[in-house]
């Protein structure tokens, strides 16, 4: 009697549709299925946040008549698959077009090519009703309970969590959809950053807590009804201990996973000036208190106040900085940001490597503005968890939109610039229709 021959098909998703039921339906005409389910950090690399477990979403294909066995495929590319199964079919949607799929097609057509296995590809289903489900699985993902706990999550998931600056819902856009392929890699942003510096500048107002935080709040509003990814708050110094606490109530409420204060008091000015300006940081006591008071406040276990540490920026000290990381850690902060404007990052590696000494579990956070030429990979390897890239979008825009204008005064016409500019009709692509 032949051997019935191995069907394969992957699925990266916590919902089971009729677009997943036809594909294995399609699948069982070619022998017995196994299906892989995507695990969690790959989930979140490449796809979208799970709503569910890998366990849970495993139970949830076991429950499928069709289905002979399910398996967890741990990366996005199929080679532990193919090694390890040798199927004979690998089972596939036929939407290639969206972004990172073409190099996943690739890499199983070079796989099955070395042994004569067959790639099958089944016309993509979607219509109204998965249209609906899509909808749904959004709209779940950006609901604040669902939201504000996915940075806690993600610090256990993924060696270290990318986020980027943004300061509109079309920059969390940008954030949200941004995906690279780099060779078999497929990578994206984890998390979003709401600074202080860019949304005030994006109001053409100066970085000194001078916008208050109703606009702010709205900055969130905007970029919360347009993504689904954790968002960590810019708090600036936090302001009065007595005003804090609301502002972390407010925060929570809205979904917001994190916010980062300063240990600096009076009127802000922004840590790129430095020693340039006169610039007084607060006392441990103080600090540690508002702290304490911003935590008594909060109330999910979900949400988390990060101390952000000036000593380097005001040349205090190696020393300075790590007592205060050990004394705010100890007033409950739930992760500690350290900063420097030196280019050469020796002073933030030695920072995370003598408090990695005694401490191996708070978040370090850092921002590599000044040092940007050491990667995520070298941070990760001295402890980091969290990397802000914290003006980037902002610093891209300015220039590109000062040299448009520029350029059609010069010219008392547009064309000049038009091969230089995205057409309008690519931008609003981002935007989801309901």
């Amino acid at each position: 009697m032949e051997e019935k021959k191995i069907v394969y098909t992957c699925f990266c998703t916590d919902v089971i549709h009729e677009g997943h039921l036809n594909i294995l339906r399609e699948a069982g005409k070619y022998g017995s299925v196994v299906v892989g389910v995507l695990d969690d950090p790959e989930m979140i690399r490449y796809n979208r946040f799970p709503t569910r477990t890998t366990a849970e979403r495993v139970e949830m294909v076991r429950q499928i008549p069709e289905v002979s066995d399910v398996i967890v495929q741990k990366t996005i590319m199929y080679d532990d698959v193919v090694e390890t199964l040798h199927p004979d079919f690998i089972v596939h949607g036929d939407n290639w077009d969206e972004p990172g799929l073409s190099v996943i097609r690739e890499n199983i057509e070079h796989l099955l090519s070395e042994y004569g296995g067959q790639l099958i590809e089944i016309p993509y289903t979607y219509n109204a009703s998965i249209q609906k489900i899509d909808r749904q699985m959004l709209e779940k993902l950006s609901m604040p309970e669902f939201r504000r706990s996915r940075l806690k999550k993600l610090l256990k998931l993924v060696p270290i969590v990318k986020t980027i600056e943004v300061h509109s819902g079309l920059t969390g856009l940008i954030a949200e959809k941004t995906i690279v392929v780099n060779g078999e890699a497929i990578d994206q942003f984890d998390a979003m950053w709401i600074s202080s510096l860019c949304d005030s500048t994006d109001k053409g107002k100066p970085d000194i807590e001078l916008v208050d935080m109703t606009s702010r709040f709205r900055t969130i509003n905007d970029v919360m009804e347009v993504t689904t990814k954790p968002i960590i708050f810019d708090g600036d110094t936090g302001g009065m201990t007595e005003h804090f606490v609301y502002t972390v109530r407010s925060l929570e409420r809205m979904g917001v996973s994190a916010v980062i204060i300063e240990d600096k008091t009076g009127l802000k000015k922004n840590s790129l000036f430095g020693t340039e300006v006169e610039q007084t940081q607060d006392s441990i006591e103080n600090f540690c208190e508002k702290i304490r008071a911003g935590k008594r406040a909060q109330l999910s276990e979900d949400f988390m106040v990060i101390a952000r540490i000036e000593s380097l920026i005001l040349e205090r000290g190696m020393e300075d900085a790590l007592h205060r990381a050990f004394s705010y850690r100890d007033a409950g902060a739930d992760g500690i940001m350290i900063h420097s404007r030196k280019k050469d990052p020796a002073e933030i590696l030695e920072f995370c490597d003598r408090f990695r000494k005694e401490d191996r579990t708070t978040p370090i956070v850092v921002v590599p503005t000044s040092f940007n030429s050491i990667t995520e990979q070298e941070l990760a390897a001295h402890g980091v968890n969290i990397v802000i890239y914290a003006n980037q979008l902002m610093r891209a825009a300015v220039p590109a939109m000062k040299h448009a204008a520029e350029e059609i005064l010069r010219h008392h016409r547009a064309q000049e610039i038009d091969e230089k500019i995205m057409p309008f009709k690519e931008i609003i692509t981002l935007i989801d229709e309901l």
